[in-house]
């Protein structure tokens, strides 16, 4: 396996983790969005300072970055997560999350206009149908309905969209930034949340279980996830990893079923095999020489 392989398997495993966020997210119901946002941050933050600390880790010294490497970095965690909050508030769920899950295509759009990636038919090709297969598990067969009462939380989850397909892009110039320093990113958004949760909200109080899912969140989906994907983005294929992960609404839906959050439905099985022939159309792309 060669270097760039690894590193666009470690995106794709980032992915993998991502996909248990909505049924992590559902065992904290009640949690205000920037609460949980500070505290699953702030796990992440403080779990991955602890590991440079370890005996024979790199110690603080990993954290250090160009300022507009971090700026970049923490810009693009906050927004995201703040913008897709506000989307879910002013919009329905069903098409916010369908606009939000634009950010895969928009990777693949971004890796040829500001990436100077090289993206090919068979990729172009996979990433549409990854999009057909995104939108077909979140409208479950029916319509999209864009009411214009709603724009201010359909802008929002275009804007995060946005904000993460560009950030995965750009990130690539950094690649010479250690992915250690991604601890530091993840307590500086931490500590932008729990501001964010002191000015406009409420503090709750988890129950044990819901700390149980907080801890879980900070420490995969909101915590090893984003090191894994800043060496996706870096050092893998951009293109392919765009189509790939469309991969997390699919196996985010199968987690939601599993776990009896969701129903079966036959827009499931055509999504699979949508997902499955444009991930295997986009990877066999990404191999010609």
């Amino acid at each position: 396996m060669t270097p760039r392989t690894r590193a666009t398997a470690a995106g794709f495993a980032a992915v993998l983790l991502w996909s248990s966020l909505a049924v992590l997210t559902t065992a904290t119901d009640g949690i205000p969005p920037f609460q949980l946002l500070a505290l699953g941050f702030g796990i992440a933050g403080v779990a991955g300072v602890a590991l440079l600390l370890r005996p024979g880790g790199p110690g603080l010294a990993a954290l250090r970055q160009p300022l507009a490497a971090g700026v970049l970095c923490i810009g693009a965690l906050f927004g995201y997560h703040a913008l897709f909050f506000l989307a879910l508030k002013r919009a329905p769920v069903v098409e916010a999350n369908l606009l939000n899950y634009l950010w895969p295509l928009l990777i693949v759009v971004f890796a040829a206009l500001l990436g100077g990636a090289r993206v090919r038919a068979g990729q172009w090709l996979g990433t549409l149908l990854g999009l057909a297969a995104a939108a077909l598990l979140v409208l479950r067969g029916g319509r999209l309905d864009l009411a214009p009462a709603h724009l201010a939380g359909y802008l929002a989850a275009l804007g995060a969209a946005v904000i993460w397909a560009l950030y995965s892009v750009l990130n690539r110039r950094f690649e010479a930034v250690p992915s250690s320093a991604m601890a530091g990113a993840c307590l500086a958004v931490g500590l932008l949340g729990a501001a964010a949760h002191a000015a406009v909200e409420t503090t709750v109080a988890p129950t044990a279980v819901q700390w149980l899912a907080i801890v879980a969140l900070g420490l995969g989906p909101t915590g090893v996830a984003f090191w894994l994907w800043d060496i996706g983005t870096k050092r893998g294929d951009i293109a392919v990893l765009g189509t790939l992960s469309y991969a997390a609404p699919l196996l985010s839906t199968g987690l939601l079923l599993a776990f009896g959050r969701a129903q079966p439905h036959w827009t499931q099985a055509v999504a699979v095999f949508l997902l499955l022939l444009g991930a295997w159309l986009s990877v066999r792309a990404g191999r010609d020489p």
